[in-house]
């Protein structure tokens, strides 16, 4: 690890503990439940049109989400490698 990655990685977990003593005790809430009281202030007799078809249990919610982020950084880990291998490769052809 170089110096200036020790100093992106300390400055990144300033960052996080910053954070996470500044909001104390602030609950984090997703977004969706924020969303579904502000449409039942602003249209109380609002009928949802479309209904789930599974609704995971909590901890196997957790689990999908976990996964789903982790294949999208595959994905996109996987993009960028190739890329710079391809970008490598151009290079050396070119020497």
């Amino acid at each position: 690890m170089t110096r200036r990655d020790g100093i992106l990685l300390g400055l990144a977990a300033v960052i996080v503990a910053g954070g996470l003593l500044l909001a104390g005790d602030a609950g984090f809430g997703g977004a969706d439940g924020k969303a579904l009281a502000l449409v039942r202030d602003l249209a109380p007799g609002y009928e949802p049109w479309a209904v789930p078809v599974w609704t995971p249990a909590g901890s196997l919610e957790g689990l999908l989400f976990a996964l789903q982020a982790a294949l999208g950084a595959g994905v996109i880990g996987w993009i960028v490698g190739y890329r710079r291998g391809r970008a490598a490769a151009h290079r050396d052809d070119a020497a």
